[in-house]
């Protein structure tokens, strides 16, 4: 059965997520970490994960959980890695779907950041979340989720 996994800490995008799901009558996981308690929605297909908050506990907790199928929906390069490799599909916040074709190359951006970063280079990070994004979000999750579903 399809399910929706979302790491939830720092996610700008959970209230779509439950519209979707409410709409197809798929669950949804909404994990985060204790130190960053999310409000429960109070919705009957919504269940409220809190992990400890070790370093990636929440990351830990979806991958070891999520599986072909299922939705991970996550800004997070090494999570998205892991949920692929699982079969499951990946849809951040902006909207703009990881793959096995493209994770390769995030994964490497994200490594030479993280090292231009060390160096005093670069370091803007993330462009602001925009509206766009977040009717990107909509229509890659819905697709998502239609993919999902028929698999």
């Amino acid at each position: 059965m399809t399910a929706i996994y979302v790491d939830a800490d720092a996610c700008p995008v959970r209230e779509e997520v439950y519209r979707v799901a409410g709409r197809l009558g798929v669950g949804v996981f909404v994990v985060s970490n204790g130190s960053r308690p999310i409000r429960p929605p109070g919705l009957p297909f919504v269940e409220m994960v809190m992990v400890g908050d070790a370093m990636d506990a929440a990351d830990d907790w979806i991958a070891e959980r999520i599986g072909p199928g299922d939705i991970c929906v996550t800004g997070d390069i090494p999570l998205a890695a892991r949920c692929l490799k699982q079969g499951a599909r990946v849809v951040p916040p902006n909207g703009k779907p990881f793959t096995e074709a493209n994770i390769g190359g995030a994964l490497a951006g994200r490594e030479l950041a993280r090292h231009l970063r060390e160096l005093g280079e670069g370091g803007r990070g993330p462009p602001p979340f925009a509206k766009a994004d977040r009717s990107r979000f909509l229509s890659a999750l819905d697709a998502a989720m239609r993919a999902a579903l028929r698999s």
